[in-house]
């Protein structure tokens, strides 16, 4: 079984719950502030790391009480720290998170995350059958510099392409799996796309991104499953009838989930179908890295269908 290496970003979840989103302007009541460990590659980590693959995150904290926080919950979850950067230079990062009617608003300060470079990936330890996990809350030159070095090793690269922004086609070209929703990938694509979109226009659109031939898109649809084109492949996993509670990190556990399949050398198409169940678990609960789920509680789900 290869490993799980994530450079990506840790953050602190401030999450205030109320029962709507304010309009712009207003406040509103809220009822409760909530602390959670996130950030977009930490929680995939958080994922990967609990699903039993063997994982490593590279990254920067603050010296601060929150980093202080988020280094002990992530050493209590079994993930290789050592490649994790303390620095006084600036604070650890910090989203701000509104939670209401089962839906969220995210605003995401990056702090240390905006330092992490080319000098933090380039000594990390990737053979062939690891997989390298990134996202875009850390500099694009230091993602482009890691994929490079997976690349050479033989690593597959799984690039989660949000929050979005436009990236170099030098960047895609190291991709092996985008991991995107309908969102991202419209902004990418350069179509607008909708909830109401058929499968066959999503297709479309993945097709015209696609860099390589061989280049695997991935479409997370919330509810309503996943979408993959993988080379000329069309793969379609149905969504799952759950009640969510709260989506924050739903996709971090997707990615984190894809990636520890594939380096267990799980097929494509099974693995996205675990990593849609284990998504669907992580909605029914409160906060991003506190809601993944065991690959227990995933087969027991699998196992029930």
């Amino acid at each position: 079984m290869g490993r799980v290496f994530v450079a990506g970003s840790i953050n602190m979840d401030v999450v205030a719950t109320a029962d709507r989103h304010p309009k712009v302007g207003e406040t509103v009541a809220g009822r409760q502030v909530l602390y959670f460990p996130g950030g977009k590659g930490a929680n995939q980590a958080v994922a990967a790391s609990r699903l039993g693959a063997g994982t490593t995150l590279i990254g920067r904290l603050g010296r601060d009480s929150f980093g202080a926080e988020l280094k002990a919950f992530l050493e209590e979850q079994g993930i290789d720290l050592g490649y994790v950067v303390e620095t006084a230079e600036a604070h650890t990062g910090t989203a701000i998170i509104t939670v209401a009617e089962a839906d969220n608003t995210i605003v995401v300060v990056p702090g240390a995350n905006g330092l992490v470079g080319a000098e933090d990936v380039e000594v990390v330890p990737l053979l062939k059958g690891d997989v390298a996990v990134s996202q875009f809350e850390i500099p694009l030159p230091t993602i482009a510099a890691f994929f490079g070095r997976a690349r050479e090793a033989g690593a597959v690269t799984v690039l989660n392409p949000a929050p979005a922004q436009k990236m170099p086609g030098e960047l895609l070209a190291l991709v092996d799996i985008l991991v995107l929703n309908e969102t991202e990938l419209g902004f990418l694509g350069g179509s607008e796309l909708s909830d109401d979109d058929e499968a066959a226009r999503i297709f479309d659109v993945a097709r015209k991104l696609q860099a390589r031939q061989d280049q695997t898109i991935c479409v997370t649809l919330g509810k309503r499953g996943v979408l993959a084109l993988a080379g000329r492949e069309e793969i379609t996993v149905p969504g799952r009838a759950v009640k969510a509670i709260d989506t924050t990190g739903a996709g971090d556990c997707f990615v984190g989930a894809l990636a520890a399949q594939l380096a267990d050398d799980v097929p494509l198409r099974a693995a996205l179908t675990f990593a849609n169940a284990a998504a669907s678990i992580s909605v029914q609960r409160m906060g991003a890295g506190p809601s993944m789920p065991t690959a227990a509680e995933v087969k027991a789900v699998l196992g029930a269908s």
